[in-house]
């Protein structure tokens, strides 16, 4: 069942998380029958419209708002770009799994950025971003701090960018602690998407993720502190839904603090109107240095992870295909690029905003998009004259450098796309960060075991391309490498090898085995701090 059209009442009010499974306690879940702003009638049972859904699942002037946004559409990610901009350093509060880093080129995560901006030179690298990248069509303040804890930087950003380049929505990321206080200006940037992240709706889960929050010009600790946080994040929130302004909720699930809590989390933001739910693992190394690295809090396995998304479907909506980027990421999700614009390239770069340019590019991207979206289409027309088990279910990694297709070599990944493949669908369900396996014309045959370990839990890897050292000990590992789909939209990639699959299950020339789990890379580093 997917996630849009999974059935109101179905997640239940409590559980218990061992190690990769949730024991529901048989309690329901109520969830009202609309929410985020986009209630609809469309699909039995559904209750919003959200990440993996359609123009024919929600309302036109919803649609209009997430159609090119990467972060509210799964399927507009595989198309369209997205960039940060680090104009906001302070912060309000403080989290036990961040630690902000300046002028750090070397890792992947929130709260990192090589370079902090004045507003004026942010619309000056927005403007020369969106001129060689047309497909990026949301600005964003991430941080490194919080954007609504540094307001003149954020909304002076804004202002600028508006006059500039109007066609580029914008988004802010904020703890919601100052929210409630700027929601009018919100509105009267016309910013349409805000992403809060929200770890808990209990203050005593709360005391042991926040030491500390300043507010009323004291700094506060403790479970006070995490009460005034859950009191202004929930009123930030139902101040946004009443407004129109679509919400994305994040929660970083933090194994034994707030991993069976983060259920009730979805279904008080449901309640209260957010658009979208993004649970996210923590990022835990101590390398990093954070309070949960430093003190040796774990990060989640991938079945942890997933077993919690699951058991929320049904209330918010969830978000899968979230990158947790840096506070100055540029380009399409999973790829960053701001490498490529530092203030010393843009003041060498001859800068031409053409909008009917960017428009009539877009235009091309929503016909390869449609192109996409018919070919998953006549997979699944194809695959219902194969007699399939309805309740069969495996996860299939994908190798793919965007686009939506099965199009990058092997050695070359530095993530895979995670798809579980059904006779119903197949439905994004997350990434998996790898070392890269290619050193430059070979390869590196130390990586091999981690890159195994990543998708353990999946039954084929889809590549483009793909060596025989690889190739054997992925088969070895009972992971069936497939290049027959090279250059296919991954949807139809990924259905035809499951209607192959079935078919040879049920020929005896296979047999079905489950898959282990699976282990999320930790480490944010790139390759480049490898190197």
């Amino acid at each position: 069942m997917s996630t849009s059209s999974a059935s109101v009442g179905a997640v239940p009010a409590k559980t218990y998380l061992s190690i990769g499974s949730i024991k529901p306690l048989g309690t329901k879940l109520g969830v009202p029958e609309s929410g985020g702003g986009c209630g609809t009638s469309g699909g039995e049972g559904k209750a919003s419209c959200g990440s993996s859904d359609g123009p024919d699942d929600m309302p036109a002037e919803i649609w209009d708002k997430v159609k090119n946004h990467p972060c509210y559409s799964e399927e507009a990610h595989h198309h369209y770009a997205r960039m940060h901009v680090a104009v906001a350093p302070a912060c309000n509060i403080q989290c036990n799994y961040c630690n902000r880093k300046y002028d750090c080129s070397n890792e992947s995560r929130p709260g990192v950025v090589s370079q902090k901006l004045t507003p004026e030179q942010a619309v000056k690298k927005v403007v020369a971003v969106a001129s060689e990248i047309p497909q990026m069509t949301v600005l964003g303040v991430a941080g490194p701090g919080d954007s609504l804890a540094n307001p003149k930087k954020t909304f002076e950003t804004f202002r600028r960018l508006q006059e500039q380049a109007p066609d580029i929505k914008l988004c802010i990321s904020t703890n919601g602690l100052a929210l409630p206080d700027y929601v009018d200006e919100i509105c009267k940037y016309n910013v349409d998407h805000v992403t809060i992240t929200i770890n808990m709706v209990d203050p005593a889960v709360g005391e042991k993720i926040y030491p500390w929050i300043f507010w009323d010009h004291r700094r506060v600790t403790g479970y006070e502190a995490a009460k005034i946080l859950h009191e202004r994040q929930m009123l930030g929130l139902e101040m946004l839904t009443a407004r129109g302004v679509l919400t994305k909720i994040n929660s970083v699930l933090i194994p034994g603090i707030n991993d069976e809590h983060l259920i009730e989390v979805n279904r008080e933001v449901k309640k209260r109107g957010a658009f979208l739910h993004n649970i996210m693992p923590l990022i835990s190394e101590a390398e990093h240095g954070t309070v949960f690295g430093l003190t040796g809090q774990r990060g989640p396995s991938a079945q942890e992870l997933k077993t919690v998304q699951d058991a929320c479907m049904g209330g918010a909506n969830l978000m899968r295909h979230c990158r947790q980027c840096r506070a100055d990421a540029v380009g399409l999700l999973g790829e960053d690029r701001s490498d490529e614009f530092t203030l010393d390239r843009i003041e060498e770069m001859e800068v031409v905003y053409d909008l009917d340019k960017r428009r009539a590019y877009q235009e091309k991207v929503e016909a390869e998009r449609q192109a996409q979206h018919a070919a998953k289409q006549g997979a699944l027309a194809a695959g219902a004259a194969v007699a399939v088990d309805p309740d069969l279910k495996v996860l299939v990694a994908v190798a793919t450098k965007g686009g939506g297709r099965v199009n990058e070599h092997f050695g070359h990944v530095t993530e895979f796309q995670i798809f579980e493949v059904s006779a119903a669908e197949a439905l994004f369900v997350g990434h998996r960060r790898v070392d890269l396996y290619c050193q430059g014309g070979y390869g590196d045959e130390e990586q091999l075991p981690s890159v195994v370990k990543a998708i353990n839990d999946c039954h084929a890897v889809l590549v483009a391309k793909i060596g025989a050292c690889p190739r054997d000990e992925l088969s070895a590992a009972g992971i069936e490498p497939v290049e027959q789909f090279s250059g296919e939209f991954i949807e139809k990639a990924a259905l035809g090898w499951f209607s192959g699959y079935c078919q040879r299950v049920a020929a005896g020339e296979i047999a079905y085995q489950s898959r282990g789990d699976a282990q999320i890379r930790q480490g944010a580093f790139t390759g480049l701090a490898a190197a």
